[in-house]
């Protein structure tokens, strides 16, 4: 196993009630092991013509290796607000900076490859960039323009080929303006 790999595992995470206040913090595998409610965060970024920046997930990800996903996701740190982990995230993974706007969030229960299980109430952002993102190899194994429209077609026709927190989280980040409007400038 890689540092990186190990580092992640034992990265905590912020355990939280239903209403998702925090009740307390625990290593982000013992989270995934046990199926421990915690926060999440996913980003979709949308190029303002009706795509969005998927990625694939790197094939040393302890969780859902190789499987398509939205721009990038995680969790944010014990004291950290939810925007500012979603920012980090979106730079450490994809090489990419721009504003981020809250979309909503949605709660899931899903169970993963290894035994793993996502308990999570997610905060979905989003935000609007176009270029060649730098991702980070260790993180990311691909990445692609999709349209909104072939991304949900494809999520019915094909689910295997994605993460199990994909759909919910694009139809949060799908009901924003921010993914419907063109980008001006």
């Amino acid at each position: 196993m890689s540092e990186q790999a190990a580092a992640e595992r034992e990265e905590l995470v912020v355990l939280v009630d239903d209403a998702d206040a925090p009740v307390g913090t625990a290593p982000k595998l013992d989270a995934h092991r046990s199926g421990a409610l915690h926060r999440a965060m996913s980003v979709f970024v949308t190029d303002g013509n009706g795509n969005l920046l998927l990625q694939q997930r790197a094939a040393g990800k302890y969780h859902s290796p190789r499987l398509w996903t939205n721009t990038c996701c995680g969790h944010p740190r014990p004291e950290e607000e939810t925007i500012d982990a979603a920012a980090r995230r979106l730079q450490e993974e994809m090489g990419i900076q721009c504003r981020l706007e809250h979309a909503g969030t949605f709660r899931y229960h899903a169970p993963l490859d290894g035994g793993l299980i996502e308990h999570e109430i997610d905060h979905v952002f989003v935000g609007r960039w176009r270029g060649r993102p730098s991702p980070d190899p260790a993180e990311v194994g691909g990445w692609r323009w999709m349209p909104v429209e072939t991304l949900r077609a494809d999520l019915a026709a094909h689910p295997e080929l994605y993460t199990a927190w994909l759909r919910p989280a694009l139809a949060v980040a799908a009901g924003h303006p921010v993914v419907g409007q063109p980008l001006r400038g």
